[in-house]
């Protein structure tokens, strides 16, 4: 009689006394993953784990990952952008006070990339 992974096309190997099945993991695309994915993908091996490998072994995990990316770029550009507007860290400023400008633009992007962490990469 056959079992139900072996009617779906299955294979099994003996190793010792155990017959294992035959698991191959589908090709995943190769994606280009960025600073984001990279945090994101430590985050879920370390404290998700059971989503980590469902979405390796569903082959889908670059796929996450590049959305994740997408996203917090995204998010951290225009919130870069939104914050140098509201506090007027202009091109005026850099040109007459380098120093100042690097100084808020540091600040800012700081706030940007933890807000970024603790909204989609973190979670």
């Amino acid at each position: 009689m056959k079992s139900i992974y072996e009617e779906a096309g299955g294979t099994y190997t003996w190793q010792g006394d155990y017959e294992l099945p035959n698991l191959i993991i589908p090709p995943e695309k190769e994606i280009e993953i960025g600073v984001w994915g990279q945090r994101h993908r430590r985050y879920l091996k370390q404290y998700h784990k059971i989503r980590y490998y469902n979405l390796l072994t569903a082959g889908t995990l670059n796929g996450h990952l590049a959305e994740i990316e997408q996203q917090a770029e995204r998010m951290f550009q225009s919130l870069v952008s939104a914050l140098s507007n509201q506090e007027n860290v202009t091109e005026k400023l850099k040109a007459n006070h380098p120093m100042e400008w690097v100084q808020k633009m540091n600040s800012i992007r700081n706030r940007a990339t933890e807000i970024v962490n603790s909204e989609l990469i973190y979670i």
